[in-house]
């Protein structure tokens, strides 16, 4: 067991908690979060894969990004019985940002850390969903700052957060495949040795 990302994991705040302490945006988050829907679809996927997952989000409540996807994976974690999800600031953990970083430089956010029933880490979703990445990248950053916002912004209300719920959900669904073939693995190993 991971004993460090445990022990943060357990004294990070919910989703509700760091709604109430947030004091950037909070009518935004608010109403970001009341409208959030999640297909059955992806509450099945999730579902569908044996153990606990968790998701240690790190974030800040003035970041626009953050505000338009981590009440998606706040309400899929809600719904999916076998996932749950806690919220720590960037700022606070630097540490843990510093092995996140976007593109190896950046402390951009949100970053989803997708933690097994051990608490050992299997992948990292973030800062935001890779199409809207993308044009950030190649297009975005030459606009003026508030032209760039507003795409985005457009960007997430025409997806509605359902690509961010592909890719999170795609990225348990790939860490639990890569632990049942591991374990297999194991398995097949332990077998062959028992028959020598």
């Amino acid at each position: 067991m991971n004993s460090e990302l445990h022990c943060r994991y357990l004294h990070a705040p919910t989703f509700d908690e760091y709604l109430d302490a947030a004091r950037a945006n909070q009518a935004l988050w608010r109403a970001i979060a009341d409208r959030v829907h999640v297909p059955d679809e992806y509450v099945e996927r999730v579902s569908a894969h044996p153990g606990s997952w968790h998701l240690l989000v790190l974030s800040e409540d003035w970041c626009g990004d953050a505000v338009n996807t981590v009440p998606v994976i706040a309400r899929l974690a809600e719904l999916a019985p076998n996932l749950d999800c806690r919220i720590l600031g960037r700022d606070a953990n630097p540490d843990l940002m510093d092995t996140h970083l976007t593109g190896g430089t950046s402390r951009s956010i949100p970053i989803a850390i997708l933690l097994d029933d051990h608490y050992d880490e299997h992948g990292w979703w973030g800062p935001r969903p890779r199409p809207l990445q993308q044009w950030v990248l190649s297009e975005g950053r030459a606009l003026p700052k508030p032209d760039r916002y507003r795409e985005t912004r457009r960007w997430y209300a025409r997806d509605r957060g359902l690509t961010t719920l592909e890719e999170v959900v795609g990225m348990v669904e790939a860490s639990s495949a890569r632990l049942l073939r591991d374990e297999e693995r194991v398995g097949q190993w332990v077998s062959g040795s028992e028959k020598a």
